[in-house]
């Protein structure tokens, strides 16, 4: 069985497939975004950007969700399912969700740059 930093590594891999040089600008800038401003505000600034923007963030609603299990379904909940979620979440979950974004957000940074490149 896989470690959990595996798992995202994994994850991170398959998901950077079909990258370009925009979408890994933009994984290396959400940790620092998320930092600054929070999840969702994050997660809303790149639904509204869209493009690669709205790649990386649905790729990380995948996770959350997969790791979480705040929607139904595997894959992505859809953006108003996961600011739903995010919003109704007790500060405990809140903290350990950001906190697991940014641990898949190092993987994919590193992942989607070394694909791409």
């Amino acid at each position: 069985m896989a470690t959990l930093e595996q798992q995202r590594a994994l994850d991170a891999w398959e998901k950077c497939e079909q990258y370009g040089d925009a979408h890994v600008i933009v994984a290396k800038g959400l940790p620092a975004l998320i930092m600054n401003s929070g999840l969702m505000q994050v997660l809303a600034f790149c639904h509204d950007k869209g493009g690669a923007n709205e790649a990386v963030a649905t790729h990380l609603r995948c996770w959350l969700n997969d790791r979480f299990k705040f929607s139904n379904t595997t894959g992505d909940p859809g953006f108003e399912s996961t600011m739903q979620t995010l919003m109704n979440a007790k500060p405990a979950d809140y903290q350990a969700m950001t906190t697991e974004a940014f641990a898949w957000l190092r993987w994919m940074r590193q992942m989607a740059a070394a694909r791409v490149n």
